[in-house]
């Protein structure tokens, strides 16, 4: 009686538990429905199927409620919901990109024809015979459902396996629901199969092991979780201790009862070892520090799991800088600074990148992106010379998530690295990661924010650091071939001085005609006078040929030295006082770091540019002062100005020139200078409105007597 009346009060607690499986099943079908298609698509490769699977295990679950868990019709119904979660599993975990293999592929199929099979055969039959059809077809259906169980916990292992790294956790929890209620399944038919009974019991449970399942497809419907749940290193460590000693006192029990079986007084000699066992081993941790340690670097090595797989990410890592993904020799193959952005991009599980390269006065620009266009305008995405300065000297990752909040606490970042406000304005901007090569910032590449955001940690900084200095050495490599390919351009510009030297010949010949004149004139005043005008002509082109063609030795490099800025643009201002009003301003004191012929060079060049620039009578000034720990030198002058487009793409490029008959190269010189002395040279121009040309230089210290403070001296030449 007592056994009629537990068997009644299960069913009726199945009836109940399938029932609320077919409401929240069917809830969650209405809600995944509801959800906004392109935020499901991001959030999980397959929406529509999983949606398909839940809707296949209500219509599930409402035959266990109809017909009971273990009918015929519920087994029929199953098949309808095995194929579901087989489709599902099979867009989730492989792709176009990553396909499945060929004998796992024939597997899935066979299993989704087995359900196939069984679902229209299952469906004839009763819709045929009726409930005749349930002696009969049980024991088929339970065979193929067996089957489909096997074959899908197979599918699940390899999905998983296949695919873990790039999925969200949820998405793992999904297929765990899976393999949870198919192992359940197959449990409860082998049992039937081996003992020969219906597990009734389990089989009525099985509505409970369903609604443990319910709570996957909600959680991977949300923004939630790329990375794996972890305990913390004490929640851990606590945890293996109670795992510990829940399998010593496991042990001795066993032991205890093996030795009741045997006889004797084994029991009390077992338990006696035991406690012997275990007070040495205790002792040993206590008193011994290099068994603690040991048991700590087993415990680390072999219980807790890194964020990367540092192998596989290293070998995905250099075989996409190397080649591409590909290999193919397409055009995201032959671009290497795509390859670098998508590399580092990989690493972190950004969805896009953007690379910025140094431009030819040092500021660096976006030069290349991979899954992330650009929106603000191409002359406002730049990176400025002082950030860049100070992204080279600290070397610092930045968290632009860290730097929208501002600094707090101990933040190395600060406010010193001057982030533009187009990056920190851009909310798919996550991490600025600085590209070094032998301490030279040669690139900068931006993140994209993941789809799931986090905070970074140690991991991720080492990873992106280490990555930084594989990726430099690649572009280092590209930048030596382009600078190669650009030496030979200046081997055939100095091939093309050879025509200089038939003006020599011209001027030779001019001179030594005036000789021979000069010995029958040389008594006339007029003559002389002309002779006078003439060779003072012909030396000053044969001074400027000289000029041009003298070879800059750059091996025998001058030391740098302090210089004194004021003394040189005096003596620029006097030199070019018969052609100019030029207006000079400089910070007493100030002191720069470099060579002094070489600084007068760049000034010369500027203040001659200027005056070239501008009207005749317009004045021209030059600015002296210290900033950010550098000297500042702007020439300002009011000509005809230039576009940013020129200034970016022509200005410092070597044989572009505006000028009639020029060859381009004093701009670039006079930037190649500057980078030499450790400078750098800025330009802002608008046409129509005037330019203003920045020398950088590295600041030196004051020497005794003068005072650096900031009193500008104002020289006017007239």
């Amino acid at each position: 009686m007592a056994r009629r009346c537990a068997l009644t009060m299960l069913v009726g607690l199945s009836e109940i538990l399938s029932v609320l499986a077919l409401v929240g099943f069917s809830a969650v079908t209405l809600w995944l429905l509801a959800r906004p298609a392109a935020r499901m698509a991001v959030l999980m490769p397959a929406p529509r199927i999983l949606m398909l699977a839940a809707a296949a295990t209500a219509l599930w679950c409402a035959a266990l409620a109809l017909f009971a868990p273990g009918s015929s019709q519920a087994l029929v119904a199953q098949a309808l919901r095995d194929l579901a979660m087989l489709g599902w599993l099979s867009a989730t975990f492989w792709s176009p990109a990553a396909p499945m293999s060929r004998p796992l592929r024939l597997i899935l199929r066979m299993l989704m024809t087995i359900c196939v099979l069984t679902l229209v055969l299952g469906v004839v039959a009763h819709w045929r015979a009726g409930t005749q059809a349930e002696s009969w077809m049980t024991p088929t259906l339970t065979f193929a459902a067996m089957i489909v169980a096997t074959g899908g916990l197979l599918i699940v292992d390899s999905g998983v396996r296949h695919a873990s790294a790039g999925l969200r956790m949820p998405m793992m929890a999904v297929a765990g629901g899976f393999a949870m209620l198919w192992a359940y399944e197959l449990n409860v038919q082998l049992i039937g199969a081996l003992t020969g009974k219906t597990a009734s019991t389990l089989i009525a449970l099985l509505p409970a092991v369903v609604l443990l399942m319910l709570p996957t497809y909600v959680v991977a419907a949300m923004d939630i979780g790329r990375e794996r749940m972890r305990l913390s290193r004490t929640a851990a460590m606590r945890t293996l201790i109670l795992i510990g000693g829940a399998a010593y006192l496991v042990l001795i029990g066993l032991t205890g009862a093996i030795a009741r079986l045997v006889g004797g007084d084994y029991a009390e000699l077992a338990q006696g070892a035991s406690l012997v066992v275990a007070l040495g081993a205790g002792g040993l941790l206590i008193v011994s520090a290099r068994a603690r340690a040991w048991l700590t670097v087993m415990i680390s090595k072999h219980f807790f799991e890194h964020r990367y797989d540092y192998r596989a990410e290293w070998m995905r890592f250099t075989a996409t800088l190397g080649q591409g993904v590909q290999g193919d020799g397409s055009e995201d193959d032959r671009n290497l600074h795509r390859r670098v952005a998508k590399a580092l991009a990989e690493l972190t599980g950004s969805p896009g990148a953007l690379l910025m390269l140094p431009d030819a006065a040092g500021s660096f620009r976006v030069a290349e992106q991979w899954h992330w266009p650009v929106d603000v305008d191409a002359d406002d995405a730049t990176l400025s010379l002082r950030s860049a300065f100070m992204l080279q000297e600290t070397r610092h990752i930045v968290d632009l998530d860290a730097q929208r909040r501002g600094p707090k606490g101990e933040d190395p970042a600060g406010d010193d690295l001057a982030i533009p406000a187009w990056l920190v304005g851009d909310p798919r901007a996550w991490v600025v990661v600085p590209i070094l090569h032998f301490q030279r910032m040669i690139a900068v590449v931006v993140l994209h924010r993941p789809p799931v955001s986090r905070a970074l940690d140690w991991e991720d900084l080492d990873v992106l650091r280490i990555a930084g200095q594989q990726a430099a050495s690649y572009l280092a490599e590209s930048q030596s071939q382009e600078a190669l390919s650009e030496a030979r351009r200046f081997d055939e510009f100095n091939r093309r001085f050879a025509f200089i030297m038939h003006d020599i010949k011209n001027l030779a010949s001019q001179i030594g005609l005036l000789a021979r004149n000069a010995e029958r004139h040389a008594d006339k005043p007029e003559f002389r006078a002309d002779m006078v005008e003439t060779l003072k002509i012909s030396a000053g082109r044969l001074s400027d040929l000289l000029v041009r063609l003298a070879p800059r030795a750059r091996g025998a490099r001058a030391e740098a030295a302090k210089v004194l800025i004021e003394p040189i643009l005096n003596d620029i201002a006097a030199e070019v006082r018969p052609q100019r009003e030029l207006f000079v301003g400089c910070q007493s004191g100030l002191l720069a770091w470099g060579d002094a012929a070489s600084v007068r060079q760049i000034v010369q060049h500027l203040v001659a540019n200027a005056i070239d620039a501008s009207e005749p009578g317009a004045p021209v000034q030059i600015v002296a002062v210290s900033e950010h720990g550098r000297v500042r030198v702007d020439v300002i002058d009011q000509g005809s100005g230039m576009t940013r487009g020129f200034i970016r793409d022509e200005l410092f490029k070597p044989f572009v020139s505006t000028k009639d008959g020029g060859f381009g190269l004093g701009a670039f010189e006079a930037l190649q200078i500057a980078q030499g002395m450790g400078g750098a040279i800025d330009v802002e121009s608008e046409p129509g409105r005037g330019s203003s040309f920045t020398l950088w230089l590295p600041l030196a210290d004051a020497p005794e007597g003068v005072v650096g403070g900031t009193t500008m001296m104002k020289v006017a030449s007239k």
